[in-house]
């Protein structure tokens, strides 16, 4: 969960890919899971939609228990505000979500008064591209 995620577990990150328009988002998200190769689309095992994932760069070491790498899965799930507007995340967000945009490598992001069903305040408008 994102509230776990420390920023030394993504120094190895390279790049998040998107899949959608994170533009249209007010939130996705975000795990740290256990995958099989630093790079490519990883699989997808919960219900919903992932919506992006990091890549890591060479450097990355596999565990030695497990032999995977932790990277980053960005997700929704049916029930979230996307495609749910009027639902049971009107107002708030899930404890793992985050606003995208202000999301990148190595960087946890947080959550911003959109995300949690406000306007976008002015502060955080300047701080994205």
């Amino acid at each position: 969960m994102s509230a776990l995620i420390a920023e030394d577990e993504l120094v190895h990150e390279d790049e998040l890919v998107w899949l959608e328009d994170i533009s249209t988002l007010d939130y996705v998200r975000q795990s740290l899971d256990r995958l099989p190769t630093r790079r490519g689309k990883p699989p997808y095992h919960r219900d919903g939609r992932m919506v992006g994932y990091a890549v890591l760069g060479p450097r990355a070491k596999p565990s030695r228990s497990s032999g995977t790498f932790r990277r980053r899965v960005f997700w929704l799930l049916p029930h979230d505000r996307d495609t749910a507007p009027e639902g049971l995340y009107t107002t708030g967000a899930p404890a793992e979500a985050i606003d995208p945009r202000t999301l990148a490598p190595g960087s946890k992001g947080c959550k911003t008064e959109r995300s949690e069903g406000g306007p976008l305040s002015s502060d955080v408008a300047q701080l994205l591209p």
